[in-house]
């Protein structure tokens, strides 16, 4: 065995900051349907499509200028459509190469994660911590 296999043989999970953790919680499970699979005191493990994330307890804040993590859908105008309608606003972004439509959803070109794609298409949105999370879907090449 290789001196750095250990990392690529390890299992990869986000890490998202919340100052308040019971705040956290409730937004997940109202605005996105999500349960933790699991709880300690001060952190929260969520599974999706057999990938973890957890929510820890944090006095630090999240920047929010960047995606931390995002999901990977199908049909990314109904699962914008839902979120919506349970309250989650999603970001406007105007930047040279890249802009939200009227719809909140943006073309992203060349960009990964998708994968045996041309690119994505992508939203954006904030959960109760202040963490950007986004949602894509790839567009076939």
């Amino acid at each position: 065995m290789e001196e750095m296999d250990h990392l690529a043989r390890g299992a990869v999970a986000a890490r998202l900051p919340a100052q308040d953790l019971g705040r956290a919680r409730r937004f997940y499970s109202e605005k996105l349907g999500l349960e933790p699979v699991d709880e300690r005191p001060g952190g929260l493990l969520y599974r999706c499509g057999g990938v973890e994330f957890v929510l820890f307890q944090s006095a630090g804040v999240s920047p929010g200028t960047f995606t931390q993590m995002a999901w990977q859908v199908d049909d990314i105008e109904g699962v914008v459509a839902v979120l919506r309608r349970r309250g989650v606003v999603f970001e406007v972004v105007d930047l040279p190469g890249l802009r939200t439509g009227e719809d909140g959803i943006a073309e992203v070109e060349g960009h990964y994660p998708s994968k045996g794609a041309r690119g994505e298409r992508a939203a954006w949105f904030r959960d109760s911590e202040g963490n950007l999370l986004g949602v894509g879907e790839p567009v076939p090449l």
